[in-house]
């Protein structure tokens, strides 16, 4: 892991296409704003764990669909 120290106003690039901005800190708070192209889907963190937990349940449900077909 990559661990860097910005200010406000600066950035990291990711890439040639990803860019992170910091726009604010406030106490223990810190915004971001991130320019990426349209194609690049940026998720938060805690809904990722959502969105993969979810992704598996309708795998399951789908497979257990499938089993009673035969």
């Amino acid at each position: 892991m990559l661990v860097l120290t910005r200010k406000v106003g600066e950035t990291i690039w990711i890439d040639e296409e990803i860019e992170i901005v910091i726009t604010e800190v406030k106490g223990d708070q810190v915004k971001v704003g991130i320019r990426a192209p349209r194609h690049v889907d940026i998720i938060r963190g805690e809904l990722r764990k959502d969105i993969s937990d979810s992704n598996a349940e309708a795998a399951i449900k789908d497979l257990s669909l499938f089993n009673k077909l035969k």
